[in-house]
């Protein structure tokens, strides 16, 4: 009966060691996780403000386009020097429209890269850590 007893209290004393290893593991992983999700939203916010910044500058373009005709619309001396500026000022938009087109997609390409750099390196500590953390189970 002593015997008995014995070897429950050591087969419970196992047990509590695996729930504590257990739950500092899952402690362990959890924290991992949240930081690698912090660093995924202050990786958005950086490609937000990126993005925000350009959505600004295109604002400002065709603000500056409007006023631009605005003003002609206003001190030109006839229909012909009229129609002969929006031409220009159109022409003129287009072709900033077009480089800040090509800039935006720069962006574009970068912000694909940073979340491929991202995933496949948080990707590799987790597998790592799955791979620690089961081998020793």
């Amino acid at each position: 009966m002593h015997r008995n007893i014995a070897a429950l209290h050591n087969l419970s004393w196992r047990l509590t060691m695996t729930t504590t290893e257990t739950l500092n593991t899952v402690n362990e992983l959890t924290n991992k996780n949240v930081e690698r999700l912090t660093s995924l939203g202050e990786l958005n916010m950086r490609i937000f403000e990126k993005m925000a910044t350009r959505q600004m500058d295109a604002l400002t373009l065709y603000m500056d386009h409007t006023l631009r005709l605005t003003k002609l619309a206003t001190e030109a001396k006839g229909y012909n020097e009229f129609f002969q500026g929006q031409i220009e000022a159109t022409k003129e938009l287009s072709e900033r429209v077009m480089t800040e087109s090509k800039t935006t997609l720069q962006l574009v390409n970068e912000a694909r890269d940073d979340y491929r750099v991202w995933l496949e390196k948080n990707t590799a500590e987790m597998t790592a850590d799955l791979r620690q953390h089961t081998t020793t189970a």
